[in-house]
């Protein structure tokens, strides 16, 4: 056996099929590297023209600007064509500068072509993130202090009453009934007994009692009217909170519906970035 073995040039306990690993990676890191920075810069540059366009800012005030309805729909399809076209550009410079590899299966070719691609494109996304979370750590430091100073003035009675609501109370038709002392006391207990009822949800009969008590004792309207005034006030503060609840489950589902586009215009932005790296390195190849 050993002899026929040795006529073949075979050895004894060795394959006939030796596998030959090569010397180098078969990543090109510095192509790699090239265009996951041409995807960066890409995308900021993007980014920016986005944000010159006002394709990414809502207006503060009520009836102008997008609303944000609008502004998710924008700033999807903002975000999605800054996904593409970073990811196409950055892969395609990365297919184009790799190295040639000779004596290489077409497949195992295209393969690493694509993986190429992706890599580039990890890369570049691990970039960008890197540098928008400089600004973003920023703003959620500020946004995490005015948490906390809210949760504090809850905690310590202190809501959201406005004193505009509080004055709607005590406009009397006598300005001179009461001494200022006495209305900036009656006032603050007011104010105390309305925040505390509507964290709760709605004000008592007793505390609305009270409050028509307070206000035809310091107003000089009868009874009847203070009591209309309670009721009307109690039901402006109720509908604030209900705009402001309503505004916040709006903005929580335009928050998921950008996270869902994010993640689906990063995929989309791989495979264009894996098939760019693809056709830049089939051109590659076609030009030695």
């Amino acid at each position: 056996m050993d002899r026929v073995a040795s006529q073949h040039g075979l050895s004894a306990g060795v394959p006939e099929a030796a596998t030959v690993e090569a010397a180098v990676s078969a990543i090109s890191w510095g192509a790699v590297f090239a265009g996951a920075v041409v995807a960066a810069a890409v995308s900021l540059i993007l980014f920016a023209l986005a944000s010159g366009l006002d394709l990414a800012a809502v207006s503060p005030w009520p009836g102008s600007g997008a609303s944000l309805k609008a502004f998710s729909v924008v700033a999807g399809v903002a975000l999605v064509v800054v996904q593409w076209v970073a990811s196409g550009v950055g892969g395609y410079i990365t297919g184009r500068l790799r190295t040639r590899w000779t004596g290489t299966h077409t497949h195992e070719v295209f393969f690493r072509d694509t993986a190429h691609g992706f890599i580039t494109w990890g890369l570049a996304t691990v970039m960008v993130t890197a540098i928008v979370a400089t600004g973003v750590m920023s703003a959620a430091s500020s946004v995490a202090s005015i948490g906390t100073r809210e949760v504090a003035a809850s905690q310590s009675g202190v809501g959201t009453v406005s004193a505009y609501s509080v004055d709607m109370l005590f406009r009397s038709t006598e300005p001179a009934a009461s001494s200022n002392a006495t209305t900036a006391q009656v006032r603050a207990e007011a104010t105390r007994i309305l925040t505390k009822s509507l964290t709760s949800g709605d004000v008592p009969a007793t505390d609305r009692a009270y409050l028509a008590q307070l206000v035809a004792a310091n107003t000089g309207i009868p009874a009847t009217e203070a009591q209309r005034r309670v009721d009307d006030v109690i039901g402006a503060v109720k509908a604030d909170e209900g705009r402001a609840r309503e505004a916040a489950d709006a903005a929580r589902k335009a928050a998921s519906a950008a996270s869902i586009c994010t993640a689906l215009a990063m995929l989309v932005g791989a495979f264009i970035a894996c098939v760019a790296a693809a056709l830049g390195g089939q051109l590659r190849d076609q030009h030695p």
